[in-house]
């Protein structure tokens, strides 16, 4: 019985926002990062839809597909839960589309590199094999002090660690001498 009411406190406290569950869930990851030299591969923030509409222009966010108030609220959180959580980030990469950009700019963990190289590749927008192995050049070179962010989409994700993703959802890797492990995932919930 004090077990189940430890549960529900710990439940509602993440629900009330006191602690983000995805810390209480995901310890063993947030120690990781918490010692440095990691790489947080991140799928943008909720943005309703799939691909992005007809008229797509890279340079106006007007023709793509945006975050959602709730995607915008989400990477707000997802910062603040990297820094209540200890995590020092030293590098922000970003995907050149304006919803991860925005994810990257909301969440306000440091200044934002856009690159090329994680650019989504989605419905032939470019070339899969040469961006994601920038991407995985990237990630092998990594050596910190602090952590790597580079905020993406779900199919540069899928191509670097052979699983999905959803919005949001951090999947953190080391690199090693011949690739990258992945640690653990991390996903903070919505509000």
């Amino acid at each position: 019985m004090f077990t189940l009411r430890i549960f529900a406190l710990c439940m509602l406290s993440g629900l009330l926002g006191l602690v983000p569950l995805a810390a209480q869930a995901n310890t063993a990851t947030w120690q990781a990062l918490q010692q440095g030299g990691l790489v947080i591969l991140m799928r943008h923030l909720l943005a309703p839809g799939i691909g992005d509409p007809p008229g797509f222009v890279l340079e106006t966010c007007a023709t793509q597909r945006n975050l959602s108030s709730e995607g915008r609220a989400q990477a707000v959180a997802a910062g603040q839960a990297l820094r209540q959580q200890g995590v020092a980030i030293d590098v922000v990469y970003s995907s050149q589309w304006c919803r991860a950009l925005e994810t990257a700019e909301l969440m306000a963990l440091g200044p934002i590199t856009s690159a090329t190289w994680l650019n989504s590749f989605f419905s032939g927008r470019g070339d899969q094999m040469a961006i994601t192995q920038a991407a995985r050049s990237r990630i092998e070179a990594w050596q910190g002090p602090g952590n790597l962010l580079m905020v993406t989409h779900q199919v540069n994700i899928t191509a670097l660690i052979g699983g999905g993703v959803s919005s949001g959802e951090m999947v953190v890797v080391r690199p090693q001498e011949d690739g990258f492990a992945v640690v653990g995932r991390l996903s903070i919930p919505s509000r």
